[in-house]
């Protein structure tokens, strides 16, 4: 995807920071991996369940050092707390609510589209089948978040 250069923003001055929330290893790797492979600078922390999740993005216990996340990408199907239960948290948080939320999960029903916007998702996408069309998704997700759209900074409480 390539926009005219008016659209754009200069690239990041720092890498941007991802905070993927899957607990399937293959998917983690493979997103792992696309980011990797991509032009922009970016570093991607991951989390495995809604608990984790949370502690990471509250900077609890262990991750009192953890950065705030530009972005999180979050798969609705997580154990301990679903997808669903953690978007709703992030939202409902003054410290938090302002991050990006994009759904990655495998479902394309209707009612999970409804709503994860009813709960305040920036976007909704269903993963691909095949890594050629992750790193295309990964892209895009790229260039819209980190060069077009303007992303708020972190709210002090």
């Amino acid at each position: 995807m390539t926009l005219p250069m008016s659209w754009q923003s200069a690239p990041p001055a720092r890498p941007m920071e991802i905070l993927l929330i899957d607990d399937n290893v293959g998917d983690v790797l493979l997103a792992c991996q696309a980011f990797a492979k991509s032009a922009l600078a970016s570093r991607v922390s991951t989390a495995e369940d809604g608990e984790t999740a949370l502690q990471m993005l509250r900077r609890q216990g262990p991750f009192v050092h953890q950065p705030r996340p530009d972005l999180i990408l979050l798969d609705l199907n997580l154990p301990r707390r679903d997808g669903r239960e953690i978007l709703a948290e992030i939202k409902r948080d003054d410290g938090l609510r302002n991050i990006p939320v994009i759904i990655l999960t495998g479902s394309s029903a209707e009612h999970e589209i409804a709503r994860s916007y009813a709960l305040h998702a920036n976007a909704y996408i269903v993963k691909p089948v095949n890594f050629q069309h992750l790193r295309e998704i990964v892209s895009a997700i790229e260039t819209f978040w980190f060069t077009v759209a303007a992303l708020p900074a972190e709210v002090d409480n």
